[in-house]
């Protein structure tokens, strides 16, 4: 299994909200970059997503009166990009979500998608503290992270404090479980 990164090594966490089922559905975006086990820059975004329907406004609050006037990822994304120059990671809870949707979203609009590796914070918490359950808000309660879940801008920074509290401690997920892929 790949190491952790380096905990000198800058990364950025993110985290998307989806307005649908689609992958490319990116509502909204939050980006947390860490240098040195600090947070030194956060981003967020709304995104109009590509269909003019909002199934998951239960889910994170956004409807569709509150994005059809947003700039479409094809905009908001060259301009968040430059948040991940020289990372070595992206770091997400339940990576593969962010990472699907990210993908899809740079492939819809036509832009290369961000070549660093994606660590998963699920996998992290599990191997580093044993903590089950390991969704986010519970592992927030037991690190005392505070969080307001499904808010983009608050669950990516979620994310980035539980791999600055993992690196911190110098600990990294045992070989069983992958935690960057």
């Amino acid at each position: 299994m790949p190491a952790l990164p380096d905990p000198t090594a800058p990364f950025v966490a993110i985290d998307f909200e989806t307005a649908d089922h689609g992958p490319d559905s990116a509502c909204a975006v939050g980006l947390v970059r860490v240098e040195g086990l600090e947070v030194v820059r956060r981003e967020v975004a709304l995104i109009r997503p590509p269909r003019s329907y909002v199934r998951f406004t239960h889910i994170h609050g956004l409807t569709w009166e509150a994005l059809k006037d947003a700039p479409p990822f094809a905009d908001v994304w060259p301009t968040l990009a430059p948040v991940l120059d020289g990372a070595a990671a992206l770091v997400a809870h339940n990576a593969s979500f962010d990472r699907r949707v990210l993908l899809a979203c740079c492939a819809a609009a036509g832009l290369p998608a961000p070549a660093a590796p994606f660590v998963c914070t699920v996998h992290v918490a599990r191997r580093t503290w044993k903590l089950r359950p390991n969704d986010l808000p519970s592992v927030c309660r037991r690190l005392g992270i505070g969080l307001t879940h499904h808010d983009a801008g608050s669950d990516a920074e979620a994310c980035a404090r539980i791999l600055i509290a993992a690196l911190a401690n110098g600990r990294s997920p045992g070989p069983q479980t992958p935690a960057i892929f």
